[in-house]
């Protein structure tokens, strides 16, 4: 079992503060399994199997836990002044006005909570209001290149092509045939589509929100908006509105299944309000919808790399600078880092296009170009990085 290392440290740096911590992230992403290693992590510590009241809350076996009122008495009754008490509960969305009971049991001085959830809406709304201040969020994602090649055990160029079309959700480092990925990929997807984005938000034209999720995957690492996507759309015979496909796409970010890019101006150092870049949250959900497309390499290396820099805490965004593009500006406190991508800069031609925005940018902030070229082509102070290599050399 890998150990997600980077999300453990948070886990421990914020073990007995009184705040609660919520775990958030796409389904099948691992936030069971790394409430389970904490756990084990704390038995280690001297905090015995009593002291730890863990719920799977998506289980049938804890269905009646599901009512606020009764999923607070079972804790509660299992509580003593004596102890400190490490409460888990794994999927905590599925029990309506859930934040009544943790907010009860927040005001026990002896709990620590750790929550998880496959919706960003449960941090939205009343929770938001109710616990403001009193809890800390921590975003997970599939496994990282580094976590996959580790559970893969291939080599870095064998484990990068799997990780490329594949994507990285934990389990699939188990399956082998290829039909049997399809299948577990396929579910994943169509449980996220059904039960965290179409029952929550009680659409009705699924096929609609496929078509846009469809759209959204073959046009990864392009400006788009919500007008231009449901223009494209109805000129294809599948007539919509920028107000329906911007309902969807915000539903699509609250289940986890897309993450937006804004646009930022680096000369005027502000957000833009118009027009987004959208990305996947695995590329295995890419395959899926799209087949094995390899035409757009670029985009794909784009999506892992932007996926990559979200992982390492970076606010990311895409940078213009006059006319020009820059893939990727990362923000993260006082530190900032420009980054391009693409498949190959070997060509002068290539090579020129990508640097020359990051050559306009004024500041002594690091840039980069990420590549699969393995001859550094550096320039002016910007230096050319193996993409592979940037992936396992964890922070840059």
């Amino acid at each position: 079992m890998i150990q997600r290392k980077d999300y453990m440290d948070k886990l421990k740096l914020w073990q007995n503060k009184q705040v609660i911590k919520v775990i958030t992230g796409i389904r099948r992403c691992g936030k069971s399994t790394l409430l389970r290693q904490f756990k084990e992590y704390l038995l280690t510590q001297g905090i015995k199997e009593e002291q730890c009241i863990f719920l799977l809350l998506d289980d049938l076996g804890n269905e009646e836990l599901r009512d606020y009122h009764r999923l607070y008495e079972y804790i509660t009754e299992r509580l003593t002044k004596e102890n400190r008490y490490y409460i888990f509960l794994d999927e905590i969305q599925l029990v309506p006005d859930f934040q009544k009971a943790v907010d009860s049991l927040y005001l026990r001085e002896n709990v620590d909570i750790y929550l998880t959830g496959s919706n960003a809406y449960m941090l939205s709304g009343e929770l938001a209001t109710l616990l403001f201040g009193r809890y800390v969020e921590i975003s997970m994602l599939p496994f990282s290149f580094r976590e996959y090649a580790e559970a893969t055990g291939q080599d870095k160029k064998q484990a990068f092509q799997s990780y490329f079309s594949r994507g990285g959700f934990p389990y699939t480092t188990q399956i082998i045939e290829d039909e049997a990925y399809q299948e577990y990929i396929a579910g994943i997807f169509h449980t996220v589509l059904l039960k965290d984005i179409v029952d929550r938000k009680k659409i009705n034209d699924v096929k609609l929100l496929e078509s846009i999720i469809r759209f959204l995957a073959d046009n990864v690492g392009n400006v788009v908006s919500a007008k231009k996507i449901a223009d494209t759309l109805t000129s294809m015979g599948r007539k919509t509105t920028a107000v329906t496909v911007d309902n969807y796409l915000t539903a699509l970010q609250e289940a986890f299944v897309l993450y937006e890019a804004e646009r930022y101006d680096v000369k005027g150092k502000q957000y833009l309000q118009s027009l987004s870049k959208y990305y996947l949250v695995d590329m295995g959900f890419r395959s899926h919808l799209l087949g094995k497309k390899t035409r757009d390499f670029g985009h794909v290396l784009e999506n892992i790399v932007y996926l990559e820099l979200v992982r390492r805490g970076y606010r990311v965004s895409v940078g213009k600078i006059d006319a020009e593009e820059v893939d990727f500006v990362a923000q993260k406190g006082d530190k900032r880092c420009y980054y391009q991508v693409s498949a190959t800069v070997l060509e002068e031609t290539t090579f020129e296009r990508e640097i020359r925005p990051l050559k306009k940018i004024m500041d002594n902030y690091p840039k980069y170009i990420l590549s699969m070229d393995e001859f550094p082509l550096g320039e002016d102070g910007i230096n050319q990085v193996n993409i592979i290599d940037f992936l396992l050399e964890g922070e840059s």
